[in-house]
């Protein structure tokens, strides 16, 4: 996998040169790059590279925690929607 692939257009790159920057920003930056990331990558994979690249003696940009927190799993819903959710379990 390389870099040019999975942030094509900068984004996280830019982020990290922007100064003043802040967390809210930085999320919003990080979907916009989720949104574009193509398919064929894993996200776990791609996070890992532009953390490696762009993070590394930068811990405290906030745009590093965003990528840490990117790399966590995701927890399933608790609730189902529709019948489902509504249906009593027992």
């Amino acid at each position: 996998m390389m870099l040019e692939e999975i942030d094509r257009v900068g984004l996280i790159r830019e982020a990290y040169r922007i100064e003043g920057i802040g967390e809210a920003e930085c999320r919003s930056i990080f979907v916009d790059w989720a949104i574009r990331l193509p398919s064929a990558h894993s996200p776990q994979e791609a996070i890992g590279l532009l953390l490696t690249t762009y993070g590394a003696g930068q811990e405290d940009h906030p745009m590093t925690a965003v990528l840490r927190a990117g790399l966590g799993s995701a927890e399933r819903p608790k609730r189902r929607g529709g019948y489902r959710g509504r249906r009593e379990e027992g």
